[in-house]
């Protein structure tokens, strides 16, 4: 989808075109859909998540123990 501004006259203002440009890109609704696409992510299967859930308990414990030996 192209969206075209052309200037209406050599006088005309940049501010204008950017402002007129903008309001064609929300009408179109063009960053709706980037913003929406961006934001979908694919769901985890159930075994993926209880292996991320274990391997974060596994790296929480290790940091734990790492603060009580005084190591960073």
């Amino acid at each position: 989808m192209a969206i075209k501004v052309t200037r209406k006259d050599q006088n005309e203002a940049n501010e204008n075109i950017i402002r007129r440009f903008n309001r064609k890109v929300l009408q179109s609704g063009v960053m709706a859909e980037a913003k929406e696409s961006m934001r979908f992510s694919k769901p985890i299967s159930k075994r993926e998540r209880r292996n991320k859930a274990i391997l974060r308990d596994k790296r929480k414990a290790e940091k734990a123990e790492r603060m009580k030996l005084g190591l960073k």
